[in-house]
């Protein structure tokens, strides 16, 4: 993707990341801006098209899993894709400073972080680490508002904490949530099937719809 090509509206954006999964999905891959030349055009600058907040799981390598190349994808992952301070100045940067003109969060199927929140529930977390329990209660709310709401299977509670994350990136993040008002910026939900290689929208912004 040289730098004339690159999207420039959410929908294009959006649409690059769906035509990217498909080509990995379907097992041709392109490949594309990995070679020498595109690495010493972003020496100097970088001009992603998506900024990409995902679970840290080795399994969702956001350039393989969307078929990009270098200086494509802004890419922030934690496990669980859990929103911190941190977080938000990642991709506030992304958006105020790069200009990308689409946030994707990323969940996935059978996520170590949601396991464990869901075992903590039920009394069944045996990690010593401090700051895993920490992340587990960042996430326990979700799956508590899940359980109340007859949900308990771990797929239904990935999509409601995508979600869920999502709405915290819109109420925490006034610049982010002021940028999809303009129609600057869309903000989608995704969740990524690890065996079949797809993600399904989950939610998107009405200036996708």
């Amino acid at each position: 993707m040289i730098e004339s090509t690159r999207p420039e509206t959410p929908r294009d954006a959006w649409q690059a990341i769906l035509d990217g999964n498909r080509r990995f999905v379907s097992g041709t891959p392109a490949h594309p801006r990995q070679d020498i030349d595109r690495r010493e055009s972003l020496a100097a600058r970088q001009k992603p098209f998506a900024a990409l907040f995902g679970c840290s799981d080795s399994r969702l390598s956001a350039e393989i899993i969307f078929d990009v190349g270098l200086g494509d994808l802004f890419v922030v992952r934690n496990a669980g894709q859990v929103i911190a301070e941190t977080i938000l100045g990642s991709l506030e940067y992304s958006v105020e400073v790069l200009g990308v003109p689409l946030i994707l969060v990323l969940g996935h199927d059978e996520c170590g972080a949601i396991r464990a929140t869901i075992d903590s529930t039920e009394g069944k977390l045996e990690s010593k680490g401090e700051f895993i329990h920490d992340l587990v209660e960042r996430i326990r709310p979700t799956v508590e508002a899940a359980n109340r709401d007859g949900k308990h299977h771990i797929d239904d509670i990935t999509q409601l904490h995508i979600q869920d994350t999502i709405n915290e990136l819109l109420t925490r993040s006034k610049l982010i949530a002021d940028a999809v008002k303009a129609g600057k910026l869309a903000v989608v939900g995704a969740n990524y099937t690890l065996s079949r290689g797809e993600i399904a929208t989950i939610f998107t912004s009405d200036n996708l719809n």
